[in-house]
């Protein structure tokens, strides 16, 4: 059943709400902010184990993240997925300092194509439990197809999602994170056809992000998707000050789900 799915992500060792497709090493100046908290990362995390809001991902958007990303897995010890930079090395100590998952993103994509060795390599590093591993597919849309974007979603990759590459995948982790990158931020509401074609796609659990603006955007994902597609909420969100919709209003919304 479609869940309102929270999020923490960090950029500089703020939370933050970011403009998804402004993300960018090599011109920081074009990086545009929604927001720019001034709680601390642990209050979102407690915020969300007060509710019982199982699967938030904390994401760690470029360097300087690791101390916020830690102080949110301290306040929810095993309630919680981090992602940002995780690979073979750190994949097993970010487990063993509280996350209940990894989330693994371009550290598959070297040279912007797919490396099923290094897929196998975090795995190995997980003791082949992939119950603790989730894939970020988030992407772009080029010739009216999507496509892996890695690198804070500037690089597009040749690794283009559809039903072949999500069977390929899945025998590998325990859910998917997909962002729409080109919308990510915008409150401009979400990509009706690629939360469709997940929900054909994928039989393991799958989150979207991306647009989402409102109560009325988690019925439509959960109409969409036949209920098999999770929708995060983050621009939008009075918590992060948006105003299209209350995060108390999310939580009644999980709770009416059966």
């Amino acid at each position: 059943m479609t869940r309102f799915r929270p999020c923490i992500d960090l950029h500089a060792g703020s939370v933050k709400q970011i403009v998804g497709g402004t993300l960018n090493t090599t011109t920081p100046d074009i990086l545009k902010t929604n927001f720019t908290s001034e709680h601390p990362s642990a209050y979102y995390a407690a915020l969300y184990k007060k509710h019982n809001l199982a699967g938030a991902h904390v994401i760690m958007l470029g360097p300087g993240n690791d101390e916020a990303a830690q102080s949110a897995l301290e306040a929810w010890k095993n309630g919680m997925q981090v992602g940002g930079g995780i690979n073979e090395t750190n994949a097993r100590e970010w487990i063993e300092r509280g996350a209940e998952k990894v989330i693994i993103t371009s550290y598959l994509f070297p040279s912007s194509a797919f490396s099923l060795e290094r897929l196998r390599a975090v795995l190995a590093a997980l003791d082949n439990d992939k119950s603790r591993l989730v894939i970020d597919l988030s992407c772009r849309r080029k010739d009216e197809k999507w496509f892996v974007a890695t690198n804070k979603w500037q690089t597009i990759t040749d690794f283009e999602l559809n039903q072949d590459s999500i069977s390929l995948l899945e025998p590998h982790c325990a859910e998917f994170l997909i962002h729409a990158a080109d919308v990510e931020g915008l409150q401009r509401g979400i990509d009706h056809e690629l939360v469709a074609k997940l929900a054909q796609w994928c039989r393991i659990p799958v989150t979207y992000a991306g647009g989402g603006r409102s109560i009325a955007d988690l019925e439509l994902v959960k109409e969409l998707s036949s209920g098999k597609v999770d929708l995060t909420i983050g621009s939008a969100l009075d918590i992060f000050g948006g105003s299209g919709v209350t995060f108390e209003d999310c939580v009644r919304w999980n709770e009416a789900q059966v």
